[in-house]
């Protein structure tokens, strides 16, 4: 058998990631491969530092991208911050909390499960009370944006209560880098870690981190080695350090640089204020057309994530059926439901270049048609975009 090239077909990306692309970010990574020690490159990967600076809103020296996704931005956190026998107090309040959880786990830390209710944010009172009983932790990590259920959690309290409690804080921000505010050094936390293919609308592949001065205190005062040689910071900022002289570390990925660039550059053009109105404005439209046709969001209201709406699944729908069909008919991708909510829900991304009107009335309009439901959701969004002016 003779394989030939492939060429996917032209989707509607409105699932938990990764979101559609801009076409100035596919246009970037055409453009010609230069080495990663080029001196055009070196010029390049500080201006990148500046623009992810400004994205996380942080002064951090070390805020760089790692070279792999944002699975491996998370896993940088936690290897460079644990050592074996630390206290970590994790917050779980669904999938992506239990995969901090492993982090630890694996790299010789003692993990304190703070266990949340799926679809809600994290209780700041449960985590205060755990911070008490547990004086010698080191460390509180939790996502802000659970991606698994559409909750958002109060980060700006949670950090502030490790402070108090002289723990450093590690902070899951993969879906809401770019989406919903982050106050990186307004709410002073010091280990962050994101992904280029949700709100930032550039293609998988790269995972933004930033580290705050006191936790590269704890890291260049490490008792271990860091666990991973491809992740240790104390090697990558030698690559990624400032000036034009860099230490070889790894071999960028120079094209897929070229594109998170874009997708930074595009951000500052719009304004990070600016792209938080954005998404807020296409979830309420969103919102107001599921509960037009009865549908109904798991998360509470003043809990929600604009970017990601998880969607009860209502008695007697078929749901791989139902996405089966918007896929195969509309060419609309939304997602399922993960772990606790398999089934359940649905998931429904309003992510970077995916938050816009056009996209929230294709999908209430694809919505009715497959449930064959005489309630027109997107005559509601309608109304609601043209309350809004």
């Amino acid at each position: 058998m003779t394989i030939q090239s492939f060429h996917p077909p032209k989707r509607t990306l409105m699932g938990p990631g990764p979101s559609d692309v801009y076409p100035r970010i596919t246009e970037a990574l055409s453009r010609p491969t230069i080495g990663h020690l080029d001196p055009e490159f070196v010029r390049m990967m500080d201006e990148v530092k500046e623009l992810l600076q400004y994205a996380f809103r942080t002064s951090n020296a070390l805020t760089l991208p790692i070279s792999a996704p944002g699975s491996a931005g998370m896993e940088a956190c936690f290897v460079n911050l644990v050592e074996p026998g630390d206290k970590v107090i994790v917050c779980t309040n669904g999938v992506f909390g239990g995969r901090m959880k492993e982090n630890v786990e694996r790299a010789g830390g003692e993990p304190v499960i703070v266990q949340g209710e799926w679809g809600r944010a994290v209780d700041v009172a449960e985590v205060e009370k755990t911070l008490q009983a547990h004086p010698d932790s080191k460390i509180l990590a939790f996502v802000h944006a659970e991606t698994s259920t559409g909750a958002r959690s109060d980060a700006e309290a949670l950090c502030r209560l490790a402070r108090e409690h002289n723990c450093l804080t590690i902070v899951d921000a993969v879906t809401s880098l770019g989406g919903s505010e982050l106050e990186v050094d307004g709410w002073g936390i010091d280990a962050i870690y994101s992904g280029t293919q949700k709100c930032l609308s550039c293609v998988p592949g790269i995972s933004p981190v930033s580290f705050s001065e006191k936790a590269v205190e704890k890291i260049s005062s490490r008792k271990h080695k860091v666990q991973s040689w491809f992740l240790d910071m104390n090697l990558i900022m030698g690559y990624w350090g400032k000036g034009t002289k860099r230490a070889y570390h790894h071999t960028a990925p120079v094209n897929a640089m070229y594109a998170f660039h874009e997708a930074l550059v595009i951000l500052q053009e719009e304004g990070i204020e600016n792209a938080w109105a954005r998404h807020k404005l296409h979830h309420n439209a969103l919102a107001k057309g599921l509960e037009a046709m009865g549908l109904e969001l798991v998360v509470p209201e003043g809990e929600r994530l604009s970017q990601l709406n998880a969607v009860k699944i209502p008695d007697g729908v078929d749901d791989a059926q139902v996405r089966s069909e918007l896929l195969s008919k509309y060419n609309l991708e939304i997602g399922a439901g993960l772990g606790n909510l398999a089934g359940k829900v649905w998931r429904i991304g309003l992510m970077g270049c995916s938050a816009n009107q056009t996209n929230v009335l294709s999908c209430l309009g694809a919505l009715q048609a497959v449930l064959g439901s005489d309630k027109n959701g997107a005559v509601a969004a309608l109304e609601f975009y043209h309350s809004q002016g």
